[in-house]
């Protein structure tokens, strides 16, 4: 229950004088875990925390920020970057896909769209969160804005996606701050930036790089290296980078719950700290508690999943609701769910994210030259020979070879690896984006990552022959250049390829080179390197000492369901091919209703039309017909929150799980007509029978 902020403080000034305060309530305490505080205000009109300055205008340029000096760009400036870069990365900023109408810095808390460019002033805090080792070193950050309502406080969690840095999940971030609301941000232990071996330099807090002995415990990752292990290393295997996510030995993913939890215990402190009672001495009451704030937890993908995490951790009663967008959920194992897409039984479901990944990596290069997918965004140009056809033509060939499909012409094979992914939990809707995923290697650089975290590799142990390098025009690992490495912070995405970082084969027969054009010594052929994909999936598939390693590690990572009976939403889009809804929010919807039965409030909806980088439907000239199949799905996420919140403050009833159906904007790929209200529906409070998602037992059934 939530008390009203005045009646609490009254109630603290009449009778807690005995816990070390004056009577204007307890005395506001450090939480353990944090390191040096950091802080800076921002006026709103110069600099400000939504946008580092740039505004709605500056986002949604093309131009990116510059630095004075490129090659030793400011703290200041590589967080206006590293704000522009992620915002732009997770939000379609063009206004025809809805940027400046339905959302965007200029449109308010209540959706009236403003003439202004929506810069909000305020108070940013940043400390690292530490085990004392040095080497955990996970970056939290708490935005305080001017508008905060000591009498309706509130606070929302916006942990990073992907494997992005602390901004990674600023576009969450925005939606709290339009409400009057803190923003905790963590980067859950991952991180754009990496630690280039062979100049020694690591990333510190603010993206600024330093070697690694002026670095020292400051440092916000370096690998795990003793100096000879590096020497030996850049010896063998000259010009790579660690980079945190992949090569830390921690399995940050097991922590990303508690992070978050972290980032709001930090932001208590925060606002305690700002706004609390003057005691003297430095020290300051506490006025803010858990009971008189309200706690939402969000964010979206990998940090969707964290805020599901946290929530299902939080022992300590931090969190009120819960709003994510399309996360990533590590289901139990033998989760005995049942998923059915209208009467037909969804056969496959439940998998990991390793596992359903490296199961794409096989296929996903083949199964985009499928005739299934003419058409699609990104196909043309990833068939022509001269790109990627022969590539992954060649894949098709070593699959078979493998015995992995029957087929024996190219197109049924691609048409049979097409059918392997459908058969294994994708979606038909997915199918229009394998060929964007397969030219983009997101498979293989997820792959590649999650392998390594979860076993606990190091960079030295070459999981399955990967390492990551700068390459040059034939492939071949070479120095990073200073230009590319002092603005990682703000380029990266800690997943290469990223920021001119290649994912590179290292057992290539000719000797180390980008493993997108290497060849497999098993096949001979220039295949995408199958030999490796055949290794990353054998992680999971295996029984060696490498593939307990990595089990035990996924192990670790599983979620139990038991959201604690809290009101919360998640939005998913049906056409998501990178965390398939067969794996993901549909069965953990059914897992939840089956641990708390009726104490549940979780409301499940499934956006047609939607998919998971609303990112790429904002570069039309790129990747057109993005813009002509589908709708943001960010759009509705900042409506799941608007219903929370709705909830927490009023009671008014979530909308039930269903099937929101969009309208695609259609028109031409690439000039696609302006979305309108008429494609992007609300949740109903009352859907359609033959929209409303079932639950029955532990099975959910999901309309077609």
């Amino acid at each position: 229950m939530r008390f009203p902020l005045t009646a609490l403080a009254s109630a603290m000034a009449l009778g807690l004088t005995a816990c070390g305060s004056d009577g204007n309530g307890p005395v506001n305490e450090k939480p353990s875990f944090l390191g040096v505080v950091s802080s800076v205000e921002y006026d709103g009109v110069s600099n400000d925390l939504l946008s580092a300055g740039l505004g709605k205008s500056g986002l949604q340029s093309a131009v990116p920020p510059s630095y004075a000096n490129p090659l030793q760009p400011t703290a200041a400036e590589l967080r206006r970057a590293a704000i522009y870069n992620s915002y732009r990365g997770l939000v379609d900023t063009t206004a025809a896909g809805g940027y400046g109408t339905f959302y965007g810095p200029n449109v308010t808390a209540s959706g009236s769209v403003t003439t202004g460019e929506g810069l909000i002033a305020g108070g940013e805090y940043t400390a690292f969160s530490d085990d004392g080792s040095g080497l955990q070193n996970v970056t939290l950050v708490v935005q305080v804005p001017a508008t905060f309502d000591r009498d309706n406080p509130c606070i929302v969690t916006a942990t990073s996606s992907g494997s992005r840095g602390v901004y990674g999940a600023i576009s969450t971030g925005e939606w709290g701050l339009k409400k009057g609301c803190a923003v905790a941000y963590t980067d859950k232990g991952t991180g754009s930036a990496g630690h280039d071996l062979a100049s020694d330099t690591v990333p510190l807090i603010d993206g600024t790089r330093a070697t690694r002995s002026a670095a020292g415990s400051g440092a916000q990752f370096k690998a795990p290296l003793s100096a000879s292990e590096l020497q030996s290393l850049n010896a063998s295997t000259p010009n790579r980078l660690a980079f945190k996510h992949a090569h830390s030995q921690r399995n940050p993913e097991k922590d990303w719950g508690q992070y978050t939890l972290q980032a709001v215990e930090f932001a208590f402190y925060v606002l305690n700290q700002r706004l609390g009672a003057d005691l003297g001495g430095g020290q300051r009451s506490r006025a803010f508690f858990p009971d008189n704030t309200l706690v939402i937890a969000s964010s979206v993908s990998n940090g969707g999943g964290a805020a599901i995490a946290a929530l299902e951790q939080d022992s300590k009663g931090l969190i009120d609701g819960l709003a994510v967008g399309e996360p990533a959920i590590e289901m139990p194992r033998n989760a005995n769910v049942v998923v059915k897409r209208g009467s037909a039984v969804q056969g496959v479901n439940s998998r990991t994210l390793l596992d359903f990944t490296t199961h794409a990596h096989l296929y996903s290069a083949c199964a985009a030259l499928a005739p299934e997918m003419v058409g699609t965004p990104f196909q043309a140009t990833y068939a022509l020979p001269a790109v990627y056809g022969v590539l992954a033509t060649n894949r098709c060939s070593s699959l078979k070879a493998r015995g992995l499909l029957n087929a024996t012409t190219t197109a049924a094979q691609a048409s049979e690896s097409w059918q392997r992914l459908r058969d294994y939990g994708w979606e038909p809707e997915a199918g229009s984006q394998i060929a964007t995923l397969a030219g983009f290697e997101v498979a293989p650089a997820v792959a590649v990552t999650f392998a390594n975290a979860l076993g606990r590799f190091g960079v030295q142990d070459h999981l399955c022959g990967y390492s990551f390098a700068a390459t040059t025009a034939a492939g071949v690992p070479t120095a990073m250049s200073a230009a590319a490495l002092a603005p990682m912070y703000a380029t990266g995405n800690g997943v290469p390829p990223s920021a001119g970082v290649q994912l590179v084969n290292n057992k290539a027969p000719t000797g180390a080179v980008r493993d997108l054009f290497s060849t497999s010594p098993s096949t001979g052929l220039a295949d995408m390197n199958i030999d490796g994909a055949s290794c990353l999936r054998s992680l999971v598939t295996g029984v060696d000492a490498a593939a307990q390693r990595v089990n035990a590690g996924i192990d670790e990572t599983r979620r139990s369901g038991n959201l604690r009976g809290k009101p919360a939403v998640i939005v998913h889009g049906r056409s998501d091919p990178l965390l398939p809804v067969n794996h993901t929010s549909r069965p953990y919807l059914a897992l939840n209703k089956v641990v708390e039965g009726a104490n549940s409030q979780l409301s499940y909806l499934e956006v047609t039309n939607a998919q998971h980088f609303d990112g790429f439907i904002g570069l039309p000239t790129v990747l057109p017909g993005y813009d002509s199949r589908f709708v943001p799905l960010h759009l509705y996420l900042n409506r799941a929150l608007d219903s929370v919140y709705a909830k927490l403050k009023n009671g008014t009833a979530l909308p039930p799980s269903q099937v929101v159906r969009t309208t695609p904007r259609g028109g031409t790929a690439g000039a696609a007509p302006a979305l309108s209200a008429a494609n992007v529906p609300a949740p109903q409070a009352v859907p359609a029978e033959a929209d409303r998602i079932a639950l029955s037992g532990n099975t959910v059934t999901i309309p077609d």
